[in-house]
């Protein structure tokens, strides 16, 4: 089960499982990602449109996936992040906030407890897809760093949790993902135009030296088809590991946020977006 499975990432791992012989079910943002996974994996991807903050229809949709799966359990779960907001926080619309954390945060553990019974059965995995930046949060990237980091924290309280039932939780935190040529998701940025005058003065400079640096980090990231290989291998693997990095970048920044102190980590932040 692959949460957010329309476009990106959960696309590319969807295909994945599919190609090598699961039945996979997930989340789409449209009728036409539904189609689009039901014809590219001949059927074996059965995507429902779905707001995960709906409560109650993301009850009906996990009810219809567990009477699917008819007493078998659920093997993997897979949660990716459904929103990307970037600016400066200081001129973050409030309901652009919210929805980022309802739909990362709160979202992701209404799905991880709708699906924790048909994972008991199977002694199953889930797998919670972060990226760097909930690693080292980077200026205009803020409100994407603190909802991943919660949700790092929220994956680490659940493996405590649910362990001793058989469920494993893996935190995957991967590079900037180079999108596949179907890719037709992008990441918003909150352009210029829409900061006042005195934000613009502000901000303006430096959030466009930030912007562009992250858009070269990014062409020189971890290739959507190599990251969702690497997800699906950790899915399968015999043992789970608690946190893997995929990516260079990725594994870069874990050591980084692990061994540098408060001083050197601010020196690198500012410098990986070309502010230093």
């Amino acid at each position: 089960m692959i949460a957010g499975a329309g476009t990106g990432l959960g696309r590319e791992v969807a295909l994945k499982f599919a190609s090598e012989g699961s039945v996979v079910f997930g989340t789409a943002e449209s009728a036409a990602q539904v189609q689009d996974l039901k014809v590219a994996s001949g059927g074996r991807v059965s995507l429902a449109a779905c707001d995960i903050t709906n409560m109650q229809g993301l009850r009906a949709w996990a009810e219809g996936v567990s009477e699917a799966l008819d007493g078998a359990g659920l093997d993997v779960l897979v949660i990716l992040q459904e929103a990307h907001e970037t600016g400066p926080l200081e001129a973050m619309p409030l309901d652009a906030i919210r929805r980022e954390l309802e739909l990362n945060v709160v979202g992701a553990i209404a799905v991880i407890n709708a699906f924790l019974p048909s994972l008991r059965v199977a002694r199953g995995r889930v797998i919670q897809v972060s990226s760097w930046i909930a690693r080292l949060a980077v200026p205009f990237g803020g409100l994407s760093a603190a909802s991943t980091a919660a949700l790092e924290a929220l994956s680490a309280a659940y493996r405590a949790e649910v362990q001793p039932s058989g469920v494993d939780v893996v935190m995957v935190t991967t590079d900037l993902i180079v999108p596949g040529d179907t890719d037709r998701s992008t990441r918003p940025v909150r352009p210029i135009s829409d900061l006042t005058p005195a934000q613009r003065d502000l901000y303006g400079k430096r959030l466009a030296t930030a912007t562009t640096r992250l858009e070269e980090l990014a062409i020189g990231g971890t290739h959507v088809a190599e990251v969702a290989a690497q997800v699906v291998q950790i899915a399968q693997a015999p043992a789970a590991a608690s946190h893997v990095p995929v990516g260079d970048r990725a594994i870069e920044i874990v050591a980084a946020a692990r061994s540098k102190n408060d001083a050197d980590l601010d020196a690198f932040r500012l410098s990986l977006v070309g502010l230093g």
